[in-house]
């Protein structure tokens, strides 16, 4: 124990439990750093469009076959990322229009206005626009589209409702247009969606379902859980 001229006291920690205590903690590091970038290079393998598990096709194309479009119809993507669902469903409807949004911000600083836009043109896509937009407060006129769509976002807008956002969404919906909503629907994130659901029956919407998605429709059980996806599951119906 060393007693300073101020009166304090600092316990001094002898050098050789002092030299374990850092190698401890340095070990630690290593081992937290070493996990997380596995973790990471299993996620790439597993999302990877290019890669054997392709569960990021298998997700997009799996929301865009549950589009339903008319001819001349419109369609919202929300939270469009990459462009990818965007591009898909354009691609499944090409005398429809698709547009997809997203804030771009610096925490997905990968995917931008311009990515969306070079992917488009690399599918031969010409049928979808990309415009920056807020999913909380959707800048179109109610009843403006005939389907809206979107992919893991809204669990990841910091929000004490999200069922509210839900509802913004389906605002922009036209009577008889169609949705294909899929997130990370746990009760931490939107409270009981099953009362949700019957919410939406109550107000009129039709074929209104919660489609589980990790029970090895999109995504296995197994993989739910260490991706940090359970709950997963497609909103769908028809207002």
């Amino acid at each position: 124990m060393d007693r300073n001229s101020g009166g304090g006291v600092h316990i001094l920690m002898p050098e050789g439990i002092a030299k374990h205590v850092m190698m401890g903690l340095t070990t630690a590091a290593g081992v937290l750093f070493s996990g997380m970038s596995i973790w990471s290079y299993l996620m790439y393998r597993a999302f990877d469009y290019n890669g054997k598990r392709q569960m990021s096709r298998q997700i997009i194309e799996g929301i865009a076959d549950h589009v339903n479009l008319p001819e001349n119809g419109n369609c919202l993507d929300i939270g469009c990322g990459s462009g990818a669902l965007a591009i898909a469903i354009a691609k499944r409807n090409p005398k429809a229009h698709v547009t997809g949004i997203d804030r771009w911000g610096k925490e997905y600083a990968s995917f931008s206005k311009p990515l969306c836009e070079s992917n488009a043109r690399a599918e031969g896509v010409s049928n979808v626009c990309f415009l920056q937009g807020d999913a909380t407060h959707l800048d179109f006129p109610d009843e403006t589209f005939d389907a809206v769509a979107s992919n893991y976002v809204y669990h990841n807008i910091p929000s004490k409702d999200r069922q509210a956002i839900l509802l913004e969404t389906l605002r922009t919906l036209k009577k008889g247009g169609t949705f294909a909503i899929h997130d990370i629907f746990s009760s931490g994130k939107y409270g009981d969606m099953h009362a949700f659901v019957k919410k939406l029956k109550d107000m009129g919407y039709e074929k209104v379902d919660l489609i589980d998605t990790t029970n090895g429709k999109w995504i296995r059980r197994s993989e739910a859980g260490w991706m940090g996806l359970s709950g997963s599951a497609l909103l769908t119906g028809t207002k």
